[in-house]
């Protein structure tokens, strides 16, 4: 790959085209200097198709801000921080798991593209980190699930820096935007897609953290079962430890009341759970059925795949960083201000259920199809010159379970 792209540039015999600069921006936007750097800075009383057209060009003559320019003349950084919160407690490396991994890409890539440098700061616990932080001259922060009256949001807010979090803030959390997903809608309309495939008792694995993705997801759970007449069957551990997760689904399925349907809040719940169900000599889907919430796309290669929900966390890392900067630079020459959660500015972003085998009964014959389908005992007469060679495939039978 290397070589070919080197191939490629040697052949090409172009020099690399200089970056457009404040001037040209202004040229070809027909404006001056001036409104150029108030459009892209959020300043002055500019009206907002005008602010919109000089983004526009600048877009597409590629300009980006000086950095260190920007400095100066603002005082601003052009650092944003990101990290999570509520598992600060313990040691939790988050970009490890495949939904922060692909949450922090696409970050990174939108606060680029506005002239922002993304720092990724480690989970704060309390106010025991922020001697690290205050390292790192910040310009605005993005908190990952934040538990319910996080001091560390508490704190970055009341030193006069614009929070927005992924994730609904409980409590009364002063954050300036919010984005997240309709949790409660998604834990339905999977619970109603494992009933749908004739699942009767569906279990759970849920966390013990207070972050509104848990208490969400769960209540949605609980409140699921009681319109449906159904005694709830969960278990709930730390999320942040992975060999908890599978301790916790050896237990639900190890119950004299096992589920026939498990839905997973977390990764690698899914792994877990197959590997629970082998253990237990239950095959999936036969006699379990499997959802869980994830990034990964490892489960398409599962045996069998599994059915996971996304979340969609790229779309939601573009627009917490949207929505920060928006902050940062203020709205039309506004000053950031932070504001109760009920009144703070919120996105709900869609999620997506990609339905797979272990979510899925197989269809079980009825015997009298079998006669039904048998060929007429008439035989007709067919000319030699069409008849042809006839292949019969059997039906599969699923492999048995691993004990």
């Amino acid at each position: 790959m290397t070589a070919a792209k080197h191939q490629v540039s040697r052949s090409s015999g172009r020099r690399t085209t200089r970056r457009a600069g404040i001037r040209e921006v202004a040229a070809a936007a027909g404006v001056s200097i001036t409104t150029v750097s108030d459009a892209l800075n959020g300043k002055g009383r500019l009206p907002e198709v005008t602010r919109r057209h000089v983004r526009t060009v600048a877009d597409r003559l590629g300009y980006r801000p000086s950095a260190a320019a920007r400095t100066l003349r603002t005082g601003k950084s052009g650092l944003i921080g990101l990290t999570v919160t509520t598992y600060g407690e313990e040691p939790f490396t988050f970009t490890e798991f495949a939904y922060f991994a692909e949450m922090v890409r696409a970050a990174t890539s939108a606060a680029l593209a506005r002239g922002y440098a993304l720092v990724i700061l480690p989970a704060a616990s309390q106010h025991r980190d922020f001697d690290v932080w205050s390292n790192v001259a910040l310009d605005g922060t993005v908190v990952i699930d934040p538990s319910d009256h996080d001091p560390v949001v508490s704190e970055l807010v009341r030193q006069g820096i614009p929070v927005v979090s992924d994730g609904r803030p409980g409590g009364s959390l002063p954050v300036t935007a919010w984005v997240d997903n309709d949790h409660e809608a998604a834990v339905v309309d999977l619970l109603d897609h494992l009933s749908a495939a004739g699942a009767r008792r569906i279990g759970l694995l849920t966390g013990t953290s207070t972050d509104t993705y848990t208490r969400l997801s769960t209540t949605a759970y609980l409140q699921w079962c009681e319109r449906n007449g159904q005694e709830p069957v969960y278990e709930a551990y730390p999320a942040h430890d992975p060999c908890a997760g599978a301790v916790a689904a050896d237990r639900l399925l190890a119950r004299s009341d096992r589920p026939d349907a498990v839905y997973g809040l977390f990764d690698p719940n899914g792994t877990d759970l197959l590997a629970a169900a082998r253990r237990y000599g239950m095959r999936v889907p036969e006699d379990l059925l499997i959802i869980c919430c994830s990034e990964s796309s490892v489960y398409a290669s599962t045996e069998p795949p599994v059915t996971t929900l996304s979340l969609k966390p790229g779309r939601i890392g573009t627009t917490v960083i949207q929505l920060l900067i928006d902050a940062i630079e203020g709205a039309a020459g506004r000053a950031p201000t932070a504001a109760p959660a009920q009144e703070a500015t919120h996105r709900v972003m869609p999620t997506e259920l990609i339905v797979r085998t272990s979510s899925q009964r197989p269809a079980i014959p009825h015997p009298s199809s079998r006669t039904s389908q048998r060929p007429p005992r008439r035989q007709l007469q067919v000319p030699a010159s069409r008849v042809g060679t006839v292949t019969v495939t059997a039906p599969r039978t699923p492999p048995a379970a691993d004990q």
